[in-house]
């Protein structure tokens, strides 16, 4: 493609869709509005659903019982994204939907439909990786990250009390202080290592917010300003 896409990314946190606390069917009827509102609009979107806390907590239940490799580990919760992505695809059931669960990234997708739902890939690459290579394939330049924090902060704040939110970082910053350059399956950080590279090769712009919080998502779709952290390169931070 010559010029940007229509599509806009989001990578979706599992935790969002099936909280620890089970379904939140309200919410999933408000997040189904939203979503078709835009697309009525004209809005195009790709949705790479992650495995959230169900991921976790099969992958803790069983290295717990058993000793496995990582890598089995990981396939285990790629099969979970792909379960919630499926799930995640029949709330859009429609005709504005892509008719199947996108599983490979780099496979070329040519649709006219106007919501696509994708999960997991492979050992090694975590949904918001997948979600960098997805906007890399649709021309995209920027990726929205709906997580459960409203902001990215300088310390764990589950373990720490002196955090401090950051509204703006550049991905230099980010990758050094925040996640680090290396990714294990199940680890949860705000934005993982190997996508951060990889969106900042790409010179992508990267927005985390609390994907709960529905106003603010909207903001953020609309291009207004929004409560959440802005990751993106040196040259593009001032804007």
């Amino acid at each position: 493609m010559s010029k940007e896409s229509p599509y806009k990314i989001l990578s979706v946190g599992g935790s969002i869709i099936i909280p620890k606390t089970g379904f939140d069917v309200k919410f999933l009827k408000k997040f189904r509005q939203l979503i078709l509102s835009r697309v009525r609009k004209g809005d195009k979107f790709v949705l790479v659903i992650g495995g959230g806390a169900t991921c976790r907590a099969y992958q803790n239940a069983l290295t717990q019982a058993i000793k496995l490799p990582n890598r089995q580990l990981h396939w285990l919760g790629i099969y979970t994204t792909w379960f919630n992505a499926e799930f995640v695809r029949l709330l859009f059931s429609g005709k504005y939907v892509y008719e199947s669960v996108i599983k490979n990234p780099t496979d070329k997708i040519v649709t006219n439909k106007s919501i696509i739902i994708a999960g997991g890939w492979k050992p090694g690459f975590s949904t918001d990786t997948d979600s960098v290579l997805l906007a890399k394939q649709f021309c995209a330049k920027e990726v929205l990250n709906l997580s459960n924090i409203d902001y990215v902060y300088d310390k764990d704040p589950n373990k720490f009390s002196n955090t401090k939110k950051i509204e703006k970082i550049n991905w230099k910053d980010f990758r050094k202080n925040i996640v680090g350059y290396k990714w294990l399956p199940g680890k949860n950080s705000p934005f993982d290592p190997i996508a951060s590279g990889l969106a900042d090769k790409l010179g992508l712009k990267v927005m985390i917010m609390n994907g709960n919080n529905l106003a603010e998502v909207r903001k953020a779709l609309e291009g207004r300003r929004f409560k959440g952290t802005v990751i993106q390169s040196f040259d593009t931070l001032s804007t």
